[in-house]
């Protein structure tokens, strides 16, 4: 990236993202091929409408950007639909609107290190707002209380159960060190078609425990998902045409959606993968 972006490029990023992310077939998932979960996908349409402008804004901390992202969403939506996706996307935006002449990772370590108490404050509150499943409480910087730490120091103290507060705490590796690598192999193999979103979806859930379910369900049931996950992540990246691998995948989202298993964190990191991979091609 060679220069900042402009509010409304990254706005529109965001947006496209949160689109395509639909767009893909993701097992557990709300997706344009089935719903689930008490969801459909004009939520997450409606939600990534309202919570654009704030994820581009000008002029706004990273804290602020989350809160209002999030309170612009429950202004559409009467549940949480994309705070994972906004607590990814506020730093990365942050990141892209002030790197002239960086790189967005370390523009992103600069935005993650100078994290404020404030921040932490305005992230709360959003948490508080958008009610996310099976948050529970913490023995430490636990989001009912008035934060005294800033936004990093608290996601540090909850990356052992939540993959986005570990994401924070590791200069978002997730997203650029396996992410982009999944969905510019997946793109070098089939073009740049929705099958790449579910190639990097799938990529997630087979080689991460997803937290989302790991708080609701426990450690063990997100390791079984995790292996289910690994023979159809396999199949697809062996696949010339992945269409071959719908019914398996249709099979599989079934199977989970039966079980009341979504998924989340995947689907979290998938839209920041996207988001991420738009903001660096500028």
């Amino acid at each position: 990236m060679s220069a900042p972006l402009t509010s409304d490029a990254v706005a529109s990023a965001f947006h496209d993202a949160c689109l395509a992310e639909l767009d893909a077939l993701k097992p557990g998932n709300v997706h344009r091929y089935a719903e689930g979960h008490g969801m459909d996908v004009a939520d997450f349409e409606k939600s990534a409408a309202a919570a654009a402008p704030s994820i581009g804004a000008a002029g706004l901390t990273v804290g602020e950007r989350i809160e209002a992202a999030v309170r612009a969403t429950r202004g559409v939506v009467s549940h949480n639909t994309n705070l994972g996706i906004v607590l990814f996307a506020a730093p990365l935006a942050q990141a892209a609107l002030i790197s002239a002449g960086k790189d967005l990772q370390p523009a992103l370590t600069e935005v993650l290190q100078s994290l404020t108490v404030e921040d932490a404050k305005s992230a709360y509150r959003a948490i508080r707002w958008a009610e996310p499943g099976g948050l529970g409480s913490a023995t430490e910087h636990d989001v009912a209380a008035e934060p005294t730490a800033t936004l990093l120091e608290a996601m540090r103290a909850a990356r052992s159960h939540d993959r986005v507060a570990w994401n924070y705490a590791h200069d978002f590796v997730d997203v650029f060190d396996l992410g982009l690598k999944w969905r510019n192999g997946g793109k070098a193999r089939w073009g740049d078609v929705p099958w790449v979103t579910t190639y990097v979806y799938l990529g997630f859930l087979a080689h991460i425990p997803d937290t989302l379910i790991e708080r609701k369900f426990g450690a063990h049931m997100a390791g079984e998902v995790l292996v289910e996950a690994r023979p159809i992540e396999a199949g697809l990246s062996q696949s010339q045409n992945p269409m071959d691998m719908a019914a398996p995948l249709a099979a599989f989202d079934a199977s989970l959606k039966n079980r009341g298993l979504n998924p989340g964190t995947s689907a979290d990191l998938t839209v920041a993968t996207l988001f991420a991979s738009a903001l660096i091609a500028g």
